[in-house]
Parts: C-alpha cells; sequence; structure tokens
C-alpha cells in the first residue's frame, strides 16, 4: 500500500468496485471516490501553497493536514 493514506483509500474503494456487482453500491463507491479525488486536490493546492511560506507548510504539518 501506498504511504499517502488518499492513495490507499482510493486502492481500496477500486479493489471493492472490482469485487461487487451491485450496481447501487457501485454508484456509492464511485461517488465517494469522486469526493476522494475533489480532497486530493484541495491537499495538492495546500501543499503548493505551503512551499512557498515554509512557516505555513510547518503549522500545516503539525495539525495534520500536510
Amino acid at each position: 500500500m501506498s504511504e499517502d493514506p488518499l492513495e490507499t483509500v482510493q486502492t481500496l474503494l477500486e479493489s471493492v468496485i472490482e469485487e461487487t456487482d451491485d450496481a447501487e453500491v457501485h454508484y456509492k463507491l464511485r461517488s465517494a471516490l469522486q469526493v476522494l479525488e475533489a480532497s486530493k486536490e484541495e491537499v495538492s493546492t495546500l501543499r503548493e501553497a505551503a512551499a512557498e511560506h515554509p512557516e505555513l507548510e510547518d503549522r500545516l504539518s503539525d495539525l495534520g493536514y500536510l
């Protein structure tokens, strides 16, 4: 598994989609994957902003956001 928790969750969701045939479950899991992708984009934006400001990067890291 990846060290990135979001990547790990994505891998797990994708594997469950492959293991089930239930259309309703697929819909819910794909919806969860979309929310996850949005979260990954937000984290990426935070990382880019923090890279320009080391103090902010330290604070976000201490809070567990990075």
